[in-house]
């Protein structure tokens, strides 16, 4: 439930609390008819609530959205792009991975 108006703390400038900007959170939104959530950029908030209503009113507008999701930027973990080959690598030395190696009973249809 939104809080009121008193309720909610007070926003303060990035220069007063000795930041020189805001938190970057990315953004996310959802169109309709069920598909997935895709990023559609970032922006700098105070809070939660703050990159919500930004987030509302620099992505939403130029289309059909039907939910938005704000994530802080340091929350998000993300593989190290120096290590892109090892890290993606398949498995090739497990052969148990490769479905040839297994027999299909006889009778069984569908394979």
């Amino acid at each position: 439930m939104p809080k009121s108006t008193s309720e909610r703390r007070p926003r303060t400038l990035p220069e007063e609390n000795g930041a020189s900007q805001w938190p970057l959170w990315e953004v996310f939104s959802q169109g309709e008819g069920g598909a997935p959530h895709e990023h559609v950029g970032s922006l700098h908030a105070a809070d939660a609530e703050m990159a919500l209503q930004n987030a509302r009113d620099v992505y939403a507008r130029r289309g059909p959205v039907v939910s938005l999701w704000v994530v802080p930027s340091a929350a998000i973990t993300a593989s190290p792009s120096d290590e892109a080959g090892p890290f993606f690598d398949p498995g090739a030395d497990k052969i148990y991975r490769h479905p040839q190696f297994y027999k299909v009973p006889r009778g069984l249809k569908g394979f």
